[in-house]
This record gives C-alpha cells, structure tokens and sequence, in this order.
C-alpha cells in the first residue's frame, strides 16, 4: 500500500484557506473539495463517519457525549474504540494487506483499537485530587521516551483558558518521532488549534489572524518533513465554525416546567438525569432531548420547538432521515439556528451552581460547555489567583481551579449544525488529483477516499 498521510486541521474552510500562506499554495497544486458534513457535525461524530465510512445510526456515535441508559449518567469524551460500533479503516485495509500499519495521534476513541500506534491525552487524577498531565500510548513502551524527548504532554494548552499553539506543535513532533521509529503505512495526525480560537472570537479574521499563521507553519513543517518520506498527504477538516451570539439554556428551561429535576449537595445543585422526566445533553449547536416519559414527547416538543433560536426538532422519523436513529440518541434532537448554541446549563441561580461548573470539568459536566475556554473576566486578578492554586498543586494539597465564569455569551463561535454555505464547510485537499472527481465529496465517502490513496 501508499504511505499516506491525513492531517485534520479543525476549523479550517475554504473562507479561511485564502488566510494561510503556504497550505493555499500547496492546495494550488492539488485539488480542493468541501465536505457535505453530517449531522452533528461535532468532533467525535464526524471521525467516526470517516474512519469507517458509515452514518451515526450505525456507527453509534451520535455526539461527544450521550446519556447512558442503563447508568443513568451523561457521559462525554469517553476514549474506548469498542465504542465505535463499525470496521475502522485500519481493519479493512489490514485485511487487504497483512503488512499495512496504522498509527493514530489524537484522534479520538483512540484507546484499545485495532490500530498498531496510539497518542492521546490521559491525565493522571492522584487521590488528592490534583489532575496531571499525561498521555495513553499503544505500545505502552513509549510512553516515558516519547515525553522524555518531547517534554510533557502540554494538556493544559491542549484544552481550557490557556490553550495555544503548543499542543498541536507537540502532536506534530510526536508524529515524526513515531514516523522515524515505525514507517506507518497510514498515519491520522489531529491539529486542534485553530478551532479553539475560533469558537472563542469567531470567524473575525483580524482576531484569528495570529491562529491562522501559527497552525499554517505546523502545517509546513509537516508536509515538508512527509514529502522527504515519499508519503501522500490528505488536508482534511471536521466542519466550519459559525459566529453565534445566542446562547439558549434548554435544561433551565424543562426545569422552569417541573420536567426536570435536581439534587442538592452542600448547598449546590447537581442535574440528576434518573430521576427527570426530560433533560438536554447540550452538544455546540445540537442537543439530544432525553424524555424518561414517553407520554410527555409531545409536550416537549412543543416546548422546545416554541423556543427562540431552535431550528428543528427531530422526531422519530426526522432521526432516520438524519441517520441518528440510535439507542443513544435522544427521543427528540434540537438542532440551533446558525447563530445559536446550546448550553448545559440547569441553575436557576449562579450561587447554586455545583462547583465545577466554574472548572475545566469535561467529564464531570452533563454536556459541552466552550465557556471553559475563557478566565473569570470578573476576576480582579486572575494571575494572581492561578499561581496560588498552582503553588497549592505543587505542594501536593487539594485545590480547586475556579477560574471559568457563567457567562455563555463570551462564546463567539460554534458549529454542530449543517454549514449555511460552501464556503464555510469543511474541506479536504490532495496532491493526487485524479482521485478527486467532485468539487464535493460527502463525509460518509472521506473513508473510500482514504483507501483509495493507500491502494494508488
């Protein structure tokens, strides 16, 4: 098989392109299509459909998180491969040839997978309470000489108010040092960084300008570095951002209607799925309406379709006709206008909210919540603040980094719901031109695309 390489730059449109000097040129060269995203166009969803070529209702991941039925608990960026619930590419293109080798930086459910080399991010949580950064490798071998050469996993500018440049700098290193050590017949590189920025201050180029520059070079230097190995590269991308300026509170809302419900803990509330007629997983611009009693659907939905910013409420036939007929979908899925979001907020009073919802919390928290990308504005000095609570983790002592406000209309940017043009969508660029036969391809095609590469 080719050597063939896939570099998923988030966030990245053809509107956006024009702005990163040396991946424009390049794609000059080659061919550009947009992708006709599915929905939701959401992180892990859209992975899924590439690396296996099937829809959310039979690959199962219908977001980033969903309620676990059985469990009774919302559950979001789980890591397990036994998620996905179809044949990755690496499974069919092992069988096609026994000698095809696979590796897997970043991208996600990237534990216990069929693939022969993983990264991905997997903190320490000693009993004191403290979180470390730390990473999850296949072999487990290189775990210690990869940090050991590289530095530490950067988590902390991987995700949340100081995220930057460094962690996709470092998934980039940690790409060629696993390219020198094992020679991957196909190798799936993930460059978060730029969708960071972008749902912090939108599509606003003079803002984003600087985040364009930065992951263009990690581009450069990684195509640059993959061409002295002989190796096709694929520039390939999730979705497009949308400015938004409308957050919309669905859980506060079946609250206010005695449909959803609570439980107290030290003087703070804690969403308490069980136990609830109906609550929303808040996913960016999606959320799945999970109703325990079915006789109450149709008074959710009337409910949640007479709310301002909600574009569409999928039912049970709307679902197939999405493809997100799944057991772990919702009874209903709200899907927001373009320049809305969904939170997952369910406080009726900010002084009540649990304690982590002014953290970095993604699993703790019943839904997405991109408020973590910003300080605490209202924090006479947040510096000050930070440096104390990272004394008081180096001292090995219990401490809370409360530092995230409750503010949602800081959020600028986000994405979930289908693109309103082509150029704001997802894009995919090759060198091999005559392997692209439409200025369009659809997500569920991207896995064919990347097998025929490895067959050219």
């Amino acid at each position: 098989m080719k050597k063939t390489v896939i570099i998923n730059i988030v966030g990245l449109t053809p509107s956006l392109l024009e702005h990163t000097p040396f991946l424009s040129k390049w794609a000059s060269r080659g061919k550009i299509a947009t992708v006709n995203p599915i929905l939701p166009a959401v992180t892990c969803s859209v992975q899924a459909t590439y690396l296996t070529g099937k829809w959310p209702d039979e690959h199962g991941i219908v977001a980033n998180g969903w309620y676990f039925r059985d469990e009774c608990e919302v559950k979001f960026w789980r890591q397990s491969n036994k998620l996905i619930q179809a044949p990755k590419i690496w499974d069919v293109a092992r069988s096609i040839d026994p000698t095809f080798t696979c590796a897997n930086l970043f991208w996600w459910y990237n534990m216990y997978s069929g693939a022969d080399y993983a990264i991905t991010p997997r903190p320490m949580y000693p009993a004191d309470g403290r979180k470390i950064s730390d990473i999850y490798t296949k072999p487990s071998e290189i775990r210690e000489p990869i940090q050991a050469e590289l530095g530490q996993f950067p988590l902390f500018k991987f995700w949340g108010p100081n995220t930057s440049i460094e962690s996709s700098q470092w998934i980039a290193q940690s790409a060629k040092w696993t390219e020198k050590r094992y020679n991957p017949t196909l190798t799936l590189i993930y460059l978060p960084h730029l969708d960071y920025g972008l749902q912090r201050v939108g599509n606003d180029i003079n803002l984003i300008k600087k985040d364009l520059e930065e992951i263009d070079a990690v581009c450069q230097d990684l195509i640059d570095y993959y061409t002295t190995r002989n190796a096709q590269v694929i520039i390939l991308s999730e979705y497009g951002i949308t400015d938004v300026s409308k957050p919309i509170h669905l859980n506060r809302i079946l609250r206010e209607a005695g449909l959803l419900q609570i439980r107290e803990e030290m003087g703070q509330e804690l969403l308490d799925p069980g136990a609830s007629i109906a609550f929303a997983v808040a996913d960016h611009q999606m959320a799945h309406i999970y109703v325990n009693d079915p006789s109450y659907i149709n008074k959710v939905r009337n409910l949640i379709e007479s709310v301002d910013g909600v574009a569409k409420i999928l039912d049970e036939d709307a679902k197939k006709e999405y493809h997100l007929n799944h057991s772990r979908a919702g009874e209903l899925i709200a899907i927001a206008q373009s320049d809305a979001w969904f939170t997952y907020y369910y406080w009726l009073d900010d002084n009540r909210a649990p304690d982590f919802a002014t953290t970095v919390d993604i699993h703790r928290k019943p839904g997405y919540d991109p408020v973590e990308l910003f300080i605490d504005p209202q924090l006479k000095f947040p510096h000050l603040k930070v440096g104390l609570t990272l004394l008081k983790k180096q001292l090995g002592l219990r401490y809370l980094m409360d530092v995230i406000p409750l503010n949602a209309s800081l959020v600028r940017g986000s994405h979930g719901c289908l693109p309103i043009s082509l150029s704001e969508s997802p894009l995919l660029i090759t060198q091999q031109r005559e392997l692209l036969n439409s200025d369009n391809i659809k997500a569920v095609d991207i896995f064919s695309f990347i097998l025929q590469h490895l067959m050219n």
